[in-house]
């Protein structure tokens, strides 16, 4: 029963788009969840009862959670039993080196408030070592306190990794149903992190032996989807370049029993797919060759998806002095979300705006304001982009462009094979 649980109070760390519908997953069962963010904004917005993202069925969990006093949101970490840290690893530089300033500034943000018998667990999807590196900064600011790393089973602090395992659009639905895989540093780590998840997981808590090898499960499973992407982006140039229909030829080929090829696209995006794979690349450069090489097919496509649209306008008779207008429809990283988070869609739109060679039109239902970068670029919806377009560029598969036919004759670069 949750009576006899250890935690009466739960601390997210970071309240985007894996903290705040954990949060709330959580406050649903009636247990006092406390998040943190740094941006007050969303402290507000969250407070009030509404949601700062797009997630199918949150509004409603966050509404009725905060109107029954369950989930509250504040600046500052505050005591707890249990804290889940689920803040951004990007990477950074030319080598893509994992870049973990986000944990280290939540653990020495939390480290003050911790107190004997507390768990923490990094949600965050991180490099291998990511967890251990969380318990030393702990460690370091908190000398009072024993933990795994030199008490072992006995320490005062226990601390896992648990890393979230969900597609965006159907978040709500599989942090409940999902298996989740966990790697304590000790075994006693596990155990409290598997009946912490237990409070609302009906999957599976499958404990692994370390959190190096939790941390390398999430790894693998994105790179996996990558470099199966990555041969369905280059089946696409190789089948450009025979002018025959890579989307023909998959549905073809998966004819096969054992053959499922996925569909190609403007690239990869989204935090996880266009990032994990290189936390693997940085841990083992001279070995990790076939997934820096998805990486770098899928990280080409942009560039690839640009040409075509330059091949386009070459082709049109317009007249000296005037641009050629380009309705570019979807910039989310996948359909039907509003999530932009390293989006192939928005880096291609960003780069052909600042070209300066097209009037810029943009058709987004799940965008509201142009992003940062995009300031002259219009927002319109797609009666008028189809009526003034020179050129067409579907980049987004969104369902709402789905009974959308471009004008016949119009010039159509079709990234997704939605309109073909």
């Amino acid at each position: 029963m949750q009576t006899q649980l250890p935690f009466r109070r739960i601390s997210v760390i970071g309240l985007g788009y894996i903290g705040l519908p954990t949060a709330a997953m959580f406050a649903s069962r009636k247990i006092e969840v406390v998040g943190v963010d740094v941006n007050p904004h969303t402290v507000e917005t969250i407070n009030r009862g509404e949601i700062h993202i797009i997630e199918p069925d949150l509004d409603i969990v966050v509404q009725a959670t905060v109107a029954q006093g369950y989930l509250r949101a504040t600046t500052k970490p505050e005591p707890a039993d249990a804290f889940l840290i689920a803040v951004p690893t990007p990477f950074k530089g030319d080598n893509h080196e994992p870049d973990l300033s986000y944990v280290e500034a939540a653990a020495k943000a939390i480290a003050p408030v911790l107190k004997t018998g507390d768990l923490v667990v990094l949600e965050s999807t991180s490099p291998v070592g990511a967890t251990v590196r969380m318990a030393e900064w702990l460690a370091q600011a908190r000398s009072d306190l024993t933990f795994p790393q030199d008490a072992g089973e006995a320490s005062d602090i226990r601390i896992a990794h648990c890393p979230e395992r969900v597609l965006p659009g159907k978040v709500m639905q599989e942090l409940i149903t999902n298996d989740r895989v966990i790697g304590g540093m000790t075994r006693r780590c596990s155990r409290e992190a598997a009946l912490l998840y237990k409070m609302f997981v009906s999957g599976d808590c499958i404990i692994a032996s370390s959190p190096q090898v939790a941390e390398m499960a999430k790894l693998a499973e994105n790179s996996f989807r990558d470099v199966n992407i990555a041969f369905a982006n280059e089946l696409s140039l190789i089948c450009d370049r025979l002018s025959i229909d890579v989307w023909e030829l998959i549905q073809l080929a998966n004819r096969h029993p054992r053959v499922n090829i996925l569909q190609p696209g403007p690239g990869v995006g989204g935090h996880c797919i266009a990032v994990d794979p290189w936390f693997i690349v940085a841990s083992a450069r001279e070995t990790a060759q076939l997934i820096r090489t998805a990486r770098v097919v899928n990280d080409g496509i942009p560039n690839w998806v640009m040409g075509k649209v330059h091949e386009a306008a070459a082709r049109l008779d317009i007249p000296q002095g005037k641009r050629p207008r380009l309705a570019c429809f979807g910039l989310a990283f996948k359909p039907d979300v509003d999530d932009l988070r390293e989006s192939p869609a928005l880096e291609i739109v960003r780069c052909l705006s600042a070209e300066g060679r097209f009037e810029m039109m943009v058709v987004e239902p799940h965008v509201h304001a142009a992003p940062a970068g995009l300031e002259g670029v219009k927002l319109v919806d797609a009666e008028t982009a189809f009526a003034k377009a020179d050129i067409v560029l579907l980049l987004v598969d969104h369902k709402d462009f789905r009974s959308l036919r471009p004008p016949i004759g119009l010039p159509l670069i079709d990234t997704r094979g939605l309109w073909r």
